[in-house]
């Protein structure tokens, strides 16, 4: 009785696999799928491909490895994720890696690539991040959590974006550039320099606009942190100070108010390479 039930629970499980696993879709023997994986008609998933519990795989979509996806991902159709990185320094090895983790939708025609051994080997996606359709993010990227990528919206390689960062449509950002967290790019916005946290920036090239005071409040930032935040906003940009000035301003202000959110503002100042926007 006992085989007998387990012959039918191993029947059940292996139909269940072919039912969410199109019989068009072509995988690689070597990639790694928990049983949940869907993956629609035409899709190709290859070697050293690792995908976790309940991910959702559409028609057309491309995936080559080393490439590693966490759990309850929605990739829709045409996107392509893993392949070569662009950049003129590979030279084909092995031993690079694009990483997504927990609970992204990534939309049509995204494109991920890996990272390069000059980079780090690693381009990494964090969790809980909406990227719209035609999105690209270059090779050595890493992003944090619930960031947005708008319609169009680009990375170019080594590109530091923060959590909560959101992109407008068609946004650019230069190689080497930092966005930090919580900071907002208006749409059509080309950006060279570092982004500190909390500030807008919109034009080509981005110039700051203010903080970023709607997306606070939608995170529960209180009313006294938002006007800390403004004040540390007008001592970077309206005060005709330099960096270091500014941080010095900022640590007192800082010990003044107590304000925990000002920490994150004086690291990026004291560790952006690349100056910020002005």
């Amino acid at each position: 009785m006992y085989e007998k039930r387990f012959a039918e629970s191993q029947r059940f499980a292996t139909e269940r696999v072919a039912n969410l696993i199109h019989p068009t879709a072509i995988i690689d023997p070597s990639a790694e799928l928990d049983p949940s994986v869907v993956v629609g008609a035409y899709s190709v998933i290859g070697a050293g491909v690792q995908i976790g519990a309940n991910t959702c795989i559409e028609p057309h979509v491309v995936i080559k490895g080393p490439t590693r996806i966490g759990a309850d991902n929605h990739i829709y159709q045409f996107a392509s994720l893993g392949d070569n990185p662009q950049d003129k320094k590979y030279a084909g090895e092995e031993n690079t890696f694009l990483e997504i983790g927990d609970r992204n939708e990534i939309r049509e025609y995204c494109t991920m690539n890996r990272g390069t051994v000059q980079g780090g080997g690693i381009t990494k996606v964090g969790n809980d991040n909406w990227i719209m359709a035609y999105t690209h993010i270059a090779h050595d990227c890493i992003v944090g959590n619930h960031t947005i990528f708008a319609n169009g919206a680009s990375a170019a390689g080594h590109v530091r974006i923060d959590d909560h960062v959101i992109l407008g449509g068609f946004t650019g950002i230069h190689q080497f550039c930092w966005l930090g967290a919580h900071s907002f790019m208006g749409a059509g916005s080309i950006i060279f320099k570092d982004v500190p946290p909390y500030v807008m920036v919109w034009g080509n090239r981005a110039e700051p606009y203010g903080i970023n005071k709607e997306g606070l409040k939608r995170r529960g930032f209180d009313n006294d942190t938002i006007g800390t935040l403004h004040q540390a906003y007008k001592l970077i940009y309206k005060k005709n100070l330099t960096t270091p000035q500014a941080i010095e301003q900022l640590t007192l202000l800082q010990q003044e108010t107590h304000c925990e959110a000002l920490f994150p503002l004086v690291e990026f100042l004291q560790h952006s390479t690349r100056g910020i926007v002005r």
